[in-house]
């Protein structure tokens, strides 16, 4: 049952009242994965009417979205403190690049939700916003990407600017991508069982996410101006 509901009269209030919804949001997401979230039972859980939760957010995929951003952001935190031991700086840089995309791949495994969030952002998170929700998202994935690109460049500095940007930018569309393949329906999961040969199209979402970093670096690194040897 909806508590009656009471308009918020200052912007502490209504500051209040919007993170309840986030909060409630984000415990869902804890549950279920980000196809099971409605706004009918986020609405429930806030203890607002649906018609009082959009007063707040515009719709579900707001919502997802702002969620996203956050999740995107303390996972930035965590790669950060991660790469200070990940990295050994006296390596050569394919040596780099390779502990670079293990840093990433376990950090971000360690982030399921922020995963299965991703993977719905083209498809379904952008799909029912405004232009000004669209906007506004689109300038923090920006400002995201700033802070991941100097991270790259920090720890992999052979790679200049446009091509740490490309690296971060591969980075979120794989991550959606394999995380999408990793998470096999019932079904899937039953025909693995019952043949053993099939069970080799099973992608493991951190070491496909490694391997596909890892040679995107190799990659990046080898086209370099300057290049460097193998």
């Amino acid at each position: 049952m909806t508590t009656p509901f009471q308009r918020a009269r200052s912007e502490e209030q209504r500051a209040v009242r919007r993170q309840a919804i986030l909060d409630s949001a984000a415990a869902m997401l804890t549950e279920m994965p980000v196809a099971q979230v409605s706004l009918n039972e986020l609405s429930r859980r806030v203890g607002l009417a649906k018609s009082n939760v959009l007063r707040y957010f515009e719709s579900r995929e707001a919502v997802l979205l702002e969620l996203l951003d956050t999740a995107l952001r303390e996972w930035l935190d965590l790669l950060d403190a991660t790469l200070a031991t990940a990295i050994d700086a006296t390596t050569g840089p394919y040596e780099r690049g390779d502990q670079l995309a293990g840093a990433m791949a376990d950090t971000l495994a360690a982030r399921p939700v922020l995963c299965d969030l991703v993977s719905a952002q083209a498809a379904v998170l952008e799909r029912n916003v405004s232009p000004r929700i669209a906007a506004e998202y689109k300038r923090a994935t920006m400002a995201n990407v700033t802070v991941l690109v100097r991270l790259i460049r920090a720890h992999l500095p052979e790679l200049d600017e446009p091509d740490a940007t490309k690296y971060a930018a591969a980075a979120f569309l794989s991550t959606g991508a394999v995380w999408t393949h990793a998470q096999p329906s019932a079904a899937m999961l039953a025909a693995y069982e019952a043949d053993p040969a099939l069970a080799v199209m099973r992608m493991d979402f951190t070491a496909t996410l490694r391997e596909l970093l890892e040679v995107l670096a190799t990659g990046l690194l080898t086209r370099a101006p300057r290049g460097f040897p193998a």
